[in-house]
């Protein structure tokens, strides 16, 4: 799209395309995540210019060399406090973290989730592989239980992280789950985030194939994806599976899954998904549901539009300015008491 009718040469994604080499493990993940970026930031219609992508350490944090945006690599798990101070400095600037598993839910947990209760307008890609990749194969917060990594020889013994869970908890606005195999539900998830006014957190769902391949097979392979995740989508009823005949209903305080037509169930008991709503706990259960009782939950989950942290600092610095009586520096050094020679 023209951004408007000057003359301005139309963004496309070539725009944001580097020309260097790109060096993750072939087969990594993180390349069909990067392609759906770079085709999601021109339909925002922001200049290459007006974008700041900022990482922490990991695999996914080399994100902000490989696209041509200004981008800062920062230090492990304070990617989120470096974006905030970027985004607080500059509110005109389209902010995105870029992060991972052990960078932003170990040493980067504090600040992910006071980022969120802030409700800072940033947009946050949590590349979900579930292990330490660029470190080679220890596991990482969100690695299944008695799972056996090199820093686990005989299975972890820890209850593994749900980001959803964690997020919502921490008060988040707008919360989404995709696998990187679906370009087109990354894209779609990406756009929602960054139209959304306020913290955007969407959590990838992405294969390591050196030190944690077929993590997520269990939902991504084609002939089990359609019984085993769910689609959410505003406005549309739960249903799911291979024959669209199953769906979540609500019995008494909890989430069950049903099949359409059997047991007195019909299509008008199955749930109809508000992502916009503002109480979070339908959000919250939809976030945590787990495989194999539940399809695991893919979409937009949570998009509630509240007021964001940048706006309410902006009315802060404009009544500010307003109603001192201070208005320049030399009044401010000339104020007080103030002693001549």
């Amino acid at each position: 799209m023209a951004t408007d009718n000057l003359n301005i040469p139309e963004i496309t994604k070539k725009d944001f395309q580097v020309d260097n080499e790109i060096k993750w493990c072939a087969g990594c993940g993180s390349f069909a995540i990067l392609n759906s970026v770079i085709n999601v930031l021109p339909k925002l219609g922001v200049k290459k210019e007006d974008v700041c992508f900022v990482s922490g350490i990991g695999c996914s944090s080399r994100f902000p060399y490989y696209i041509k945006t200004y981008g800062f690599h920062g230090l492990h798990g304070r990617a989120a406090a470096i974006a905030s101070g970027v985004k607080v400095a500059n509110p005109n600037l389209n902010v995105w973290q870029i992060t991972g598993d052990g960078d932003c839910m170990a040493i980067g947990g504090n600040h992910f989730i006071h980022l969120l209760r802030r409700n800072i307008n940033i947009n946050i890609l949590l590349l979900n592989n579930k292990i330490y990749g660029l470190t080679k194969g220890q596991y990482s917060p969100t690695t299944p239980k008695g799972s056996k990594t090199k820093t686990s020889p005989d299975g972890t013994i820890e209850e593994a992280f749900k980001p959803g869970e964690l997020a919502i908890g921490a008060g988040a606005h707008f919360f989404a789950r995709v696998t990187d195999t679906d370009q087109k539900l990354m894209q779609d998830a990406f756009y929602q985030g960054a139209m959304h006014k306020g913290a955007s957190f969407t959590e990838i769902l992405e294969n390591c194939v050196i030190f944690n391949n077929a993590a997520h097979a269990d939902i991504t392979e084609k002939d089990l994806k359609d019984d085993h995740t769910i689609y959410l989508q505003h406005g549309e009823k739960m249903i799911f599976g291979s024959e669209r005949d199953k769906g979540l209903v609500l019995d008494g305080l909890k989430l069950k899954v049903v099949k359409i037509g059997e047991d007195g169930y019909t299509m008008e008991d199955v749930l109809v998904h508000d992502a916009t709503c503002e109480d979070t706990t339908l959000h919250y259960m939809l976030a945590r549901m787990a495989r194999p009782e539940f399809p695991l939950a893919l979409g937009v989950i949570r998009n509630y539009q509240g007021t964001s942290y940048d706006e309410l600092l902006q009315a802060q610095f404009d009544d500010a300015r307003k109603n001192s009586p201070i208005k320049t520096m030399d009044q401010l050094m000339n104020s007080g008491a103030v002693f001549e020679n």
